[in-house]
């Protein structure tokens, strides 16, 4: 039985003293129980319950022709190189270069007619759902904020005190591809929006990382970070930087936490579960984007395994102009099967763990590409519609949504504004978009999406 005992006895109207209540408050523990094992087993019960999306961010926009909206009836020049392949639903079919989603796309459902997105290369729109940085934009007091500054702010830290968002992506040259609120031929940083600097994501890749595991650390050296952050409280005592003390906690939490540390370190997985994941393809630099990592997606599943809320990852280079590299038919060759194996094992290993139902998956870029292909063997810009994939958490698998004209181009019926997909994150995370609202840096609410955008209905 656990007892914890104190000098003072302090009578209660009950007459039972204080230190009797303790020991008789811990009678439910069971036999043999420690209070250790009681937190850890507390621990995981919050973790648990932790709802939690990871987004895959398709850095300059991923071609919808080549993936799930194949149009074979077309010609050459819009249909491409590659054949149509059957799926797992009735009549639906996708590229033949993604094999294993095709096998599986009873288990995820696919948006074909996604509407909203302005055309531009950087990952504000997807991070955020809606465009910024320049005077049209009308951005609020302070800019818009992404979603898992969102959830930092209305919902807090993440199962188990867990940091409630993180970016795990590569490292990349373009800055606008970075979860950064860069913004594309614009001189202005949006990051983080009106939720303030608290609620920026902790980015995992970078100097800190090596930091984090505190192998063989004592007293005085965890005492030596504690005076480090001390002296950053006295610096900001002298130069009044009001948000930094948040960035204070969070690193000592972070440094302190050792499930953050163990969740980030990735040779504490099975080595048979890494292998699966695999080796990432290197993208060319002239992108500016990241490399398709599958490591990386298996550091976001380990994130949210340990209570994240919200994980963003950048997934290789998809600006296929057939100006850098090669042509659309030599790229898709090239980047889509690793694709394909990568979200797929990703999907597996979440349903295999039982972590399908509290996470959602979330797989886009920021514009489709042209029905037609260029002159150079490219498809160019298009943000009239694009396709994107939705798995996990109050998402039902096995649909399509929205059909496109026979060039894939123009949506026909049920166009899905980007801010639909934005209302079903933040459904499966437990905010209620029509009565939610967080004041901007004028002091003015403002709802979540805008023009009563709801969860997406054919999906929740």
């Amino acid at each position: 039985m656990l007892s914890i005992l104190g000098n003072t006895i302090v009578n209660h109207c009950d007459n039972l003293s204080r230190r009797s209540f303790i020991r008789i408050g811990s009678l439910g523990l069971g036999a043999g129980l420690s209070l250790p094992e009681v937190l850890r087993a507390n621990t995981r019960q919050q973790i648990d319950k932790t709802k939690s999306i990871i987004m895959v961010y398709l850095c300059g926009g991923p071609t919808q022709h080549e993936t799930f909206d194949p149009k074979p009836n077309s010609p050459q020049e819009i249909r491409g190189s590659y054949n149509p392949i059957s799926t797992k639903i009735p009549g639906i079919q996708f590229c033949e270069l993604i094999p294993k989603l095709s096998s599986m796309s009873d288990r995820f459902s696919i948006v074909r007619t996604l509407t909203g997105m302005e055309n531009r290369h950087e990952s504000f729109q997807c991070y955020s759902g809606r465009p910024g940085g320049r005077p049209q934009d009308s951005e609020p007091a302070g800019g818009w904020p992404t979603f898992g500054s969102v959830a930092s702010k209305i919902l807090g830290t993440g199962g188990g005190g867990a940091l409630p968002y993180v970016d795990a992506s590569p490292k990349m040259g373009y800055g606008p591809y970075r979860n950064k609120g860069l913004h594309d031929n614009a001189n202005k940083n949006s990051w983080p929006g009106f939720t303030g600097m608290s609620h920026v994501p902790f980015a995992a890749e970078g100097d800190i990382n090596a930091d984090l595991v505190l192998n063989d650390i004592n007293l005085d050296r965890l005492n030596e970070r504690r005076d480090l952050l001390g002296s950053l409280g006295r610096i900001q005592e002298q130069v009044n930087v009001q948000e930094i003390d948040a960035f204070q906690q969070q690193a000592f939490g972070i440094l302190t936490s050792s499930r953050l540390a163990d969740a980030m370190n990735l040779e504490l997985e099975d080595k048979k579960t890494r292998e699966r994941y695999g080796d990432p393809t290197t993208t060319d630099p002239s992108f500016g984007a990241p490399p398709q990592s599958p490591q990386h997606l298996l550091l976001a599943r380990r994130l949210v395994e340990a209570g994240v809320r919200c994980v963003t990852v950048a997934f290789g280079a998809w600006d296929w102009h057939s100006n850098r590299e090669g042509t659309i038919e030599y790229l898709s060759k090239r980047y889509l099967p690793p694709f394909d194996h990568s979200i797929s094992t990703l999907l597996n290993d979440l349903e295999e763990r039982g972590l399908s139902e509290r996470v959602q998956v979330v797989v886009w870029g920021e514009f489709g590409r042209t029905p037609r292909i260029n002159a150079k063997g490219g498809r160019d810009h298009w943000e009239r519609t694009q396709s994107v994939l939705l798995a996990g958490g109050n998402v039902k698998p096995g649909r399509v949504i929205g059909t496109t004209d026979k060039s894939g181009g123009t949506p026909v019926d049920r166009p899905v504004h980007v801010q639909e997909v934005f209302a079903t994150m933040y459904q499966h995370l437990g905010i209620d978009v029509n009565s939610t609202k967080i004041d901007d840096l004028n002091g003015r609410p403002r709802y979540l999406v805008d023009e009563d955008r709801q969860p997406i209905v054919e999906l929740t």
